[in-house]
C-alpha cells in the first residue's frame, strides 16, 4: 500500500503564525513538535501524516487520524513512521516506510506500508 501527499509550506507557517502552537497540536504529538525546527519540517509530518493515510485506503477520518499516526527520526536523521498498534492491526501492516522531501515551497511525502 502507497500514499503520497504533497502540503504547501507556506500554509503551514500562516497556520502556525495564526495559531502558535495549537496549530502543531492539532497534528502533532510533544516529541514530533520538538523535532521541529523550521516550517519546511513541519509541513513534511503534515504531508507524511496524509500520505500515511492515504496508504490506508482511508485519508485522515475516523479509521486514522493525525495523532494515530507517529513520526520520529533514526539513528542517522532518517524520518520514520508508526501506526498506533489498534490501526496496524486493523489494516494489516506489518512494516511502514518514509520519506519525505521538500523543495520550492512544498514538502512532499511517501508512504509505503508492507502487509502480513
Amino acid at each position: 500500500m502507497i500514499g503520497i501527499d504533497i502540503t504547501s509550506v507556506e500554509r503551514i507557517k500562516k497556520m502556525y503564525e495564526k495559531f502558535g502552537l495549537k496549530a502543531y497540536e492539532k497534528f502533532l504529538n510533544p516529541k514530533e513538535i520538538e523535532l521541529i525546527k523550521k516550517p519546511e519540517t513541519a509541513a513534511g509530518f503534515w504531508a507524511a501524516k496524509e500520505a500515511a493515510s492515504k496508504a490506508l485506503g482511508t485519508g485522515i477520518g475516523a479509521s486514522c487520524g493525525f495523532h494515530d499516526i507517529k513520526i520520529s527520526k533514526g539513528e542517522l536523521g532518517n524520518p520514520k513512521i508508526k501506526y498506533r498498534k489498534k490501526v496496524r492491526k486493523a489494516f494489516g501492516i506489518k512494516n511502514s516506510y518514509l520519506s519525505i522531501t521538500h523543495d520550492s515551497g512544498f514538502a512532499i511525502a511517501v508512504v509505503v506500508n508492507v502487509l502480513k
